[in-house]
């Protein structure tokens, strides 16, 4: 992969990192194009269990789609959502190692993770409105689904600098940590999806996304509750609640 989109595997946890600080981490057609390579492999790799996504510095996150791209044609709106969207739907939980504020489109990437720990003192803007840009009708259906209404309002119509502690209580934000913080709850965090049952999670995450989107499939849901139902993962999780010990699941 290119310096500016960083992937990195180690044991069964990946790391996604936008290596992009001068330009706050923005996403252009170049950055768009090594997402889409690291998405295919995430999306046939059995070894990645939880993945990873943050930015690169301590000042943003990610501040959406590159101006310059967009203006000269390069990127459209519908391609960055189209790419957001995969985040969305990769079978892995995604943890969003949120490193400092968002803007624009990178509110996409952020609320297209699972999880998301955010930063005390940081903020968060789409400055859609006052720009005059309608923001793309998929990131506004993730919005609606993920935040509500109310919410989704005062970001996107309103235009507001939200401040990282209103967002972690109104429901944007998981968890909020000092930046001094931020490692180490991240790796807690992603440990400790780790090692929980692959099969388990894999399944209700599709279950969850299926009803936020509104569109629930009862036969896929039964399916895969069976599958998890009949799985060694399930006899392993027994076993080891039994011999009170740590479970070894292996996704099967």
């Amino acid at each position: 992969m290119t310096d500016t989109i960083q992937y990195e595997l180690r044991d069964t946890i990946a790391t996604l990192r936008l290596a992009r600080p001068e330009q706050h981490n923005s996403l252009g057609a170049h950055e768009l194009a090594q997402l889409t390579e690291v998405l295919d492999v995430l999306g046939s790799d059995d070894a990645v269990r939880v993945l990873i996504i943050t930015g690169e510095g301590e000042k943003t996150f990610c501040a959406g789609a590159a101006l310059d791209d967009l203006n000269a044609g390069r990127i459209t709106p519908q391609l960055f959502q189209s790419v957001m969207q995969r985040v969305a739907d990769l079978p892995v939980p995604t943890l969003g190692r949120i490193n400092g504020n968002i803007f624009g489109g990178g509110t996409a990437l952020a609320m297209a993770c699972d999880f998301r720990i955010g930063v005390e003192g940081t903020v968060v803007r789409v400055p859609a409105a006052a720009l005059g840009l309608c923001y793309p009708p998929a990131g506004i259906s993730r919005f609606v689904q993920r935040l509500g209404g109310s919410l989704t309002r005062r970001m996107l119509m309103g235009a507001e600098t939200l401040k990282a502690a209103e967002l972690h209580r109104l429901g944007f934000y998981d968890y909020l940590v000092s930046a001094e913080a931020l490692d180490d709850r991240t790796d807690e965090l992603a440990i400790h999806l780790d090692g929980l049952a692959p099969l388990a999670v894999k399944a209700m995450k599709e279950i969850i996304r299926s009803e936020e989107a509104n569109c629930p499939d009862p036969a896929r849901a039964e399916e895969l509750f069976r599958v998890c139902d009949q799985s060694d993962d399930l006899q392993e999780g027994f076993a080891a609640m039994r011999e009170k010990r740590a479970p070894g699941f292996l996704g099967r």
